[in-house]
């Protein structure tokens, strides 16, 4: 969590409510930087108000007035923040709670320079799978309307309109959990809440089939001849071979903590990987843990953490008993074997000690910042990339977007920084020491005496002499793009090197590309016959569905039945054009000898229509004297027509229906307007 001293902070002038007063003083104390201020913080002109962004993502701009009656949530954050990152399961779960009660609204007020483009915002939207509309509060608008001066920040309304109260920090999902219960039973008796369901289009649900879905980091073991892909947001790790031949997915792509076999595995979020002997280390940084795949007998093991977050800036211990808090990437210790880990959630560097089976912390005090010396006084911001060259232990600081090195050598380990001056401080200046900019550097390679830099948000990969603290753009543009011959990348976050080729995990063109470093020549890398992992099957919903039973119906036998449909629109609604409207269709026969042909039938209407037909294909042909019911459930995806509000409207229908001689061909079904 950073703190922006040069904005001004909360003005406290009124009381919280009981309930808000009563929570701050009694809730659990493991969030960081945990801040209660009053609705005062808005300025005493202004009524609260959305508007001020340069754009919005998963929803087109809605305005405040149209969430009456829903509890709103403001979450201020930054994608670069990993305390903000670690808001975001907290917020999950309170959608899935207060589903149709509560609204989630992302406000993303940028630190970096790149964070400021709605389109980078986009893509991370779509990596982190954040489900909720998303404001891009550039020029800070909103944050200043609402009196935050932290990442993350999060502001409470109620469904009257009024701001209730605002946390900084993360860990505050029973605070929340809490009061938004009181206000959700405060406005039901009161009969001013609406419990009526939106429906928001996020990125991370728009069709995407290709291999790899923002990959953080890569590892190319030229030993071997073999390469180790961390797939992020598809939850896998991918082996192939160095140039891409038969890739293998170890894991199944569901996000979870399992061990096992390959096709049973599960991982969440997984990025840095470090091979030791026959054994692939993995950072599985959303599950807070230190996976072991064991490539010959291709089972996966935790060997550290438990699938919780820590705020133990001085933990050592059992690695299966010690918490952990996002790991981002791991390195082999020289000459021993141990691992070091770039934990970026607690701004430290550990060490996993792989014999005797313990994890602690090893430098840093697990503040937020820029500070050299002794290990144990030293601080890091957000550490996310680690290399060494046997001598000196390299880490990209990513907040401060720096390059630090720690000496492995002496007794005294020392932290020291070759490039970087503060959480701040950032740009895209080549040059010697002092005078070199990075922007939120995620990775780096050792190699040929040189350190190779992935400049993520500068969209270049750098080259530095440590010895001589220079650094220059080896490949890049700080434009993004996806283009081999220009050579450009999309926010790289991982480099590995063998041989005269730099292995790139270009994370925001979901790619892994190769440097020649002999020839300068970029390309990318084809991964033969990969295919993403196949979604899980669901079942769709319909809540809050308007049921229409309809009387028995005499319909012609035969091997199909035909409906059409008719649905009501509200008034001043209109469909949303981009969402396909699913439905479900079910039978059920006094005998059982009757059915659908295919059991359930879970299709869609797309393009989305007020009136459509289905075909319903029978498991045998009707006869007459056959009956059977029907039911057809079906969701729409209505929107306010000056508004990107839409609304969930579903409607059932139960179709008694006797088959015979001179019965209709086909069955029109209307709903009722509500």
């Amino acid at each position: 969590m950073y703190i922006i001293n040069y904005i001004s902070k909360f003005v406290l002038g009124l009381l919280l409510v009981c309930a808000w007063g009563a929570l701050a003083a009694g809730g659990p104390g493991r969030s960081r930087g945990r801040t209660v201020v009053a609705p005062t913080s808005l300025r005493q002109a202004e009524r609260p108000s959305l508007e001020g962004g340069l754009g919005w993502v998963n929803s087109a701009p809605i305005r405040l007035e149209e969430l009456r009656g829903k509890v709103v949530l403001l979450d201020f954050w930054t994608y670069c923040c990993i305390n903000c990152h670690h808001v975001l399961p907290d917020l999950a779960r309170l959608e899935r709670k207060y589903t149709n009660e509560l609204v989630v609204i992302g406000v993303h007020t940028p630190k970096f320079f790149a964070e400021r483009d709605t389109e980078n915002l986009r893509k991370k939207v779509r990596e982190y799978q954040i489900k909720h509309p998303v404001i891009n509060d550039a020029d800070q608008v909103l944050w200043n309307r609402f009196g935050a001066n932290s990442w993350p920040t999060l502001v409470l309304i109620d469904p009257s309109g009024e701001v209730v109260g605002s946390l900084s920090g993360e860990g505050h999902f029973a605070q929340l959990d809490h009061i938004i219960g009181v206000l959700v039973a405060r406005h039901r008796a009161r009969g001013d809440l609406n419990e009526t369901p939106i429906k928001f289009f996020p990125e991370s649900e728009r069709a995407d089939d290709a291999p790899l879905s923002f990959p953080g980091k890569v590892l190319a073991d030229a030993e071997g001849k073999r390469l180790f892909i961390a797939d992020t947001v598809h939850n896998r790790i991918v082996r192939a071979t160095l140039d891409g031949k038969r890739p293998e997915a170890i894991g199944t792509g569901v996000a979870g903590l399992v061990d096992g076999g390959y096709a049973k595995a599960e991982f969440n979020r997984p990025q840095g990987l470090c091979l030791v002997d026959k054994t692939l280390y993995v950072a599985d940084t959303e599950n807070h843990a230190i996976r072991a795949v064991d490539l010959a007998a291709r089972t996966v093991t935790t060997v550290a953490g438990n699938g919780k977050q820590t705020f133990n800036r001085a933990a050592h211990g059992p690695g299966k008993t010690t918490s952990l808090t996002s790991p981002w990437d791991l390195v082999q210790e020289p000459g021993a074997r141990g691992l070091f880990v770039a934990m970026a959630g607690q701004h430290q560097i550990w060490r996993y000690d792989i014999d005797a089976g313990t994890v602690g912390v090893w430098a840093g005090t697990g503040g937020e910042d820029i500070i050299d010396g002794p290990i144990k006084l030293a601080a890091f911001a957000q550490p996310s990339g680690l290399a060494t060259d046997g001598r000196f232990l390299y880490v990209a600081d990513s907040e401060t977007s720096s390059v630090r090195a720690i000496a492995l050598e002496m007794r005294r380990h020392v932290v020291q920084t070759i490039v970087g001056e503060g959480l701040f401080v950032f740009g895209d200046v080549d040059g010697q020491g002092d005078e070199v900019r990075l922007q939120h550097d995620l990775g780096l390679a050792s190699g040929n005496g040189k350190l190779y830099i992935a400049d993520s948000y500068n969209n270049k990969i750098k080259v530095c002499d440590p010895k001589t603290r220079t650094v220059e753009t080896l490949a890049g543009s700080r434009h993004p793009g996806d283009d081999d011959a220009s050579g450009r990348f999309y926010q790289p976050g991982g480099l590995s090197l063998a041989g005269s080729n730099l292995y790139v995990a270009d994370t925001n063109n979901s790619k892994v590309r190769v440097i020649d470093l002999k020839t300068k020549q970029v390309r990318t890398l084809e991964l033969e016959g990969l295919r993403p992992p196949a979604p899980p099957a669901r079942k769709p919903t319909f809540p809050n569905a308007v049921v229409t039973n309809l009387p028995q119906v005499r319909v012609a036998p035969g091997k199909t039945v035909t409906l059409d449909v008719a649905l009501p629109l509200p008034g001043g609604f209109k469909l949303n054009e981009e969402a396909s409207m699913p439905y479900l269709v079910e039978a059920s026969a006094p005998t059982g000898a009757l059915d659908l042909a295919d059991g359930a039938v879970v299709r869609k209407v797309d393009p989305p229509a007020k009136q459509f037909t289905i075909t319903v294909d029978l498991n045998k042909p009707a006869t007459a004297g056959d009956a059977l019911t029907l039911k057809l459930s079906v969701s729409a995806f209505v929107c306010a027509a000056n508004s990107g509000l839409c609304q969930i409207k579903s409607y059932v229908f139960n179709v008694p229906i006797a088959f015979a001689s001179g019965g209709a061909e086909r069955l029109p079904l209307a709903a009722a307007a509500r």
